[in-house]
């Protein structure tokens, strides 16, 4: 069987798979959290925002916060909020328009340190990750050395502070991360696993939404306690055969590993609007500014979309999607616009005089691009001369250098 240390120089998916057969019942993982941060972001860039309430998010008050620094959750307010509400909540708030970019140089620098303690690293998004350091330990010392080498080496790099779980699985890590925040350390074992998740409210178990909670207060679950013990007749009804799953959960139970390389299943922009969209030229031309921005993304990603949907969300919050499948995949702005733009224009046909707060394009079913034969005629790929034109002025002088013109606001 091999040791730890030889597992140390295996490659990310050889190491992944000989750790889950050696460590099964014994696997170290962290779950790293940043805290607040592309608020935190802004602060550190921006030194006259520091102490100050501040939320990253749109430029209009039918936007929704993005972020939010600790100074203002102090009001109440959370990230993914309607901005409406922040302002309602803290009138002095300080709003910061998103720097993705930003957030990115940033993030790589964090994974960077990530990787220096295992190649075993699972983004979840720019901001946390599982580690799976079981085969780290003989080199870095044990799961909490690790853990703090991290928070360290992060705040020495980038000057952010994070959160980190350490705990024998994936699920238990992330709930341990948020148990100390911000710029905490919180260790769950097997010994104490139960004494540190059965207080907690039943909301913290991954998968459990507002109206699945509604559900189970109705039956007096309200503690991980409470669902650990449940009877199947209380949880049936609400989760069906996922029953067993649910109540292992509960128990902190998660055999799933550490997946060191996933796949994007989906690109998308989407943009909430000041005022509501009731003329369908208005709509087109939006549409056609979120497809390009989607097009863009994939082709960057090198990537192109054998499925491309339309998010539509109505003044009254109702929200639906429609999407439609291409042969061959694409990634070109025509292409996508066009599909967007049919898939829009059948909607609406069913649904007249809509007032549309919200537009989203994206592309799903993904597969790497391919260069097509000069002489083709399929449509949609990387050899669109405007595209790779706009692309790389973009690229060399932000977003805003070129423009089509349809995307133009009228006067």
């Amino acid at each position: 069987m091999p040791t730890p240390s030889l597992l140390a120089g295996l490659p990310a998916l050889l190491l992944s798979v000989a750790t889950d057969l050696v460590t099964a019942a014994t696997r170290t993982v962290l779950h790293v959290d940043m805290d607040a941060f592309y608020a935190s972001v802004e602060q550190r860039d921006n030194p006259e925002l520091r102490g100050k309430p501040v939320v990253v998010g749109g430029g209009s008050n039918r936007g929704v916060v993005a972020a939010a620094s600790y100074e203002v959750r102090a009001f109440g307010v959370r990230s993914a909020m309607p901005m409406r509400d922040a302002l309602r909540r803290c009138p002095d708030l300080v709003r910061v328009a998103p720097r993705m970019s930003r957030y990115k140089e940033v993030s790589a620098e964090i994974f960077d340190v990530f990787r220096q303690f295992t190649p075993l690293v699972e983004g979840l998004s720019l901001d946390e990750a599982f580690l799976d350091v079981t085969a780290s330990q003989t080199l870095h010392g044990t799961g909490v050395d690790i853990a703090r080498r991290i928070k360290q080496a992060i705040k020495e790099r980038t000057g952010l502070t994070a959160s980190v779980g350490v705990a024998e699985n994936k699920l238990v890590a992330k709930i341990a991360s948020d148990l100390d925040k911000p710029d905490g350390l919180a260790v769950v074992t097997a010994d104490n696993c139960r004494e540190q998740l059965d207080p907690l409210p039943v909301s913290v178990i991954p998968g459990i939404g507002k109206q699945t909670l509604g559900r189970l207060h109705e039956v007096g679950i309200r503690s991980v306690a409470d669902l650990r013990r449940a009877h199947d007749r209380d949880l049936e009804p609400i989760f069906g055969r996922y029953s067993r799953r649910t109540r292992d959960r509960a128990a902190g139970i998660d055999s799933r590993p550490v997946v060191p390389s996933r796949e994007e299943k989906s690109i998308s922009a989407e943009e909430t609007f000041a005022q509501d969209l009731v003329d369908r030229g208005d709509m087109d031309r939006e549409l056609l500014a979120l497809s390009e921005t989607t097009a863009q993304r994939l082709r960057k990603a090198e990537m192109q979309a054998g499925t491309v949907q339309i998010k539509i969300r109505q003044a009254d919050f109702k929200t639906c999607t429609r999407q439609r499948s291409l042969h061959p995949p694409v990634n070109s702005t025509d292409q996508i616009y066009h599909t967007a733009r049919t898939l829009l224009r059948t909607w609406l046909s069913s649904n007249p005089n809509t007032k549309i707060r919200l537009l989203g394009v994206g592309g799903s079913n993904l597969s790497p691009a391919e260069q097509r034969d000069l002489f083709t005629d399929e449509q949609g790929t990387t050899d669109n001369p405007v595209d790779r034109a706009v692309d790389d002025i973009r690229d060399r002088f932000g977003k805003l250098s070129v423009s089509r013109a349809r995307t133009l606001a009228r006067p």
